[in-house]
């Protein structure tokens, strides 16, 4: 693209962004809730209070919940699965199938034989 036509893209891009911003400066709903920002920010400065107070006060569990949000990375914790061998008795306890003396059950039994094993 040459310049000269990139200048007139950008120019016009501009003069369409004017406009959209011109026809919210006239929109009544936007200005109500401009108002409404300049008066609760009024009110915080007056008694001291922050956006997180705020917060604290009309919602308490909000800010547990956006703990518990930042926390979990997304994925569901796996479950504990609990194994008991029937030919001695011991019990092992994972969360994954990369457990050493798993290893050795599925090794020497074999897998099928050791996920029925599975204690539900």
């Amino acid at each position: 693209m040459s310049k000269l036509a990139e200048y007139r893209a950008l120019e016009k891009s501009l003069q369409e962004q004017l406009a959209q911003l011109d026809a919210l400066k006239n929109d009544e709903a936007l200005k109500h809730e401009m108002a409404f920002e300049d008066k609760l920010r009024s009110l915080m400065a007056e008694y001291g209070k922050s956006l997180k107070d705020i917060i604290a006060i009309l919602d308490p569990q909000a800010r547990t919940s956006q703990a518990k949000q930042v926390t979990t990375s997304g994925r569901r914790a796996r479950q504990t699965k609990v194994y008991r061998n029937p030919n001695n008795g011991e019990v092992v306890e994972t969360k994954g199938g990369n457990h050493k003396i798993l290893k050795q059950w599925k090794e020497q039994y074999g897998a099928e034989a050791v996920e029925g094993w599975l204690q539900h």
